[in-house]
């Protein structure tokens, strides 16, 4: 390197790009499986961290009564081809990890830590301003902590 070259920064994994058509604010909707009755409301926000190598989601809900609150960092393993994440929360004393999966307009998110152990099945909309799913527990889970329940998203900006 010559006194006059700027050092290379690395760049992120291209796969990354599969998590862009999050990025915005979205409104949040849901109710518990079998329930007609939205009892879940809130927002999520979503953006990349300087340099393009996380992306920062950031949820507030009020699930049925209860607040929660919640920011996660999302990144990328090439190795296994997802999208590893740590969720810091409301609800819990310590992070938690979680494992993002995108094909195409397909996502899905699981959790298996202590009792949490769900997984969350969704896919957007042909517009790419909606997206509906839900998180169901995983076979043997305790359903009282991993409770199955639909969620709507909307863009609004």
């Amino acid at each position: 390197m010559t006194e006059n070259t700027a050092p290379q920064m690395p760049a992120p994994d291209p796969a990354l790009r599969e998590l862009d058509r999050f990025i915005g604010s979205w409104k949040l909707t849901g109710r518990l499986v079998g329930s007609d009755e939205d009892t879940i409301s809130g927002e999520s926000s979503y953006r990349w961290l300087p340099g393009g190598f996380f992306m920062e989601q950031r949820i507030s809900l009020n699930f049925m009564g209860m607040p929660i609150e919640s920011q996660e960092l999302v990144g990328y393993d090439p190795a296994t081809k997802t999208y590893p994440s740590t969720v810091y929360s409301n609800m819990a004393p310590a992070p938690l990890p979680y494992v993002w999966t995108v094909e195409g307009d397909e996502v899905t998110i699981s959790v298996t830590y202590g009792p949490l152990d769900a997984t969350f099945t969704g896919r957007f909309g042909a517009d790419g301003d909606t997206f509906n799913g839900g998180w169901r527990p995983n076979p043997g889970a305790d359903t009282s902590v991993n409770v199955p329940y639909d969620i709507d998203g909307l863009r609004v900006a």
